[in-house]
């Protein structure tokens, strides 16, 4: 019997969590306070964040949403401060782990969305550590095609205009105009509103510039 996408992106899913929580267990104490891609959020924070939804039913959603006075961003912000306090490195990594299999997904999203959460908040903290973590490749694939979706580009108020962003190693592209080069990962935080570390993208053989709202 042939899986279905559902199936695979699950099991996706399932094995990005479980290798997160390995990495996360390795880290160094410093590494937690260190600060990640997510603007005014440290590693720990990120981890913090990622685990709400295992932890939170929808009406403890509603309730938290209600506090930040109906924004999401606050109330995201609000509980990864707060829950990044409340619990220990090895804690968060293992709400990662045991809640391998858990089938949440932001609310109203695509099928890839959960995969998507994880993935982009994996590099969140390995791209602004400097580690050398790569996604494998057929996670990617259906995250970079779902993000370069108009809905996508505009959660994120990501303008790519004038710019074909180029994945090194991988036979991907989005856009017309200046290539920007660089791995598929990195290419994917790009279409998730990230601004990268200096030198994680290049023009590629043609030597075009990259734009300086695309890096840190």
């Amino acid at each position: 019997m042939s899986r279905t996408p559902t199936t695979d992106t699950a099991r996706a899913t399932a094995a990005e969590r479980r290798e997160l929580a390995d990495l996360l267990d390795a880290l160094a104490p410093a590494q937690w306070d260190a600060p990640s891609l997510c603007a005014g959020w440290t590693v720990r924070e990120v981890a913090a964040h990622m685990s709400l939804g295992f932890r939170t039913s929808l009406p403890g959603f509603a309730a938290e949403l209600l506090k930040a006075r109906g924004s999401l961003h606050r109330m995201t912000d609000r509980t990864a401060r707060r829950d990044a306090a409340a619990f220990t490195p090895a804690e968060l990594a293992a709400l990662l782990r045991d809640h391998a299999h858990h089938p949440w997904k932001p609310p109203a999203a695509g099928p890839t969305a959960g995969l998507a959460h994880d993935v982009v908040h994996g590099l969140d903290i390995t791209v602004a550590l400097g580690h050398p973590r790569r996604v494998p490749e057929d996670r990617l694939r259906p995250l970079l095609a779902a993000a370069v979706e108009p809905s996508g580009l505009r959660f994120f108020r990501v303008d790519l205009s004038g710019i074909r962003l180029v994945a090194d190693g991988l036979d991907w592209s989005h856009g017309s105009g200046s290539p920007v080069h660089g791995p598929a990962q990195d290419l994917l935080l790009v279409l998730c509103g990230r601004r990268l570390p200096a030198g994680r993208l290049h023009g590629g053989p043609e030597g075009s510039r990259v734009p300086p709202t695309l890096v840190a």
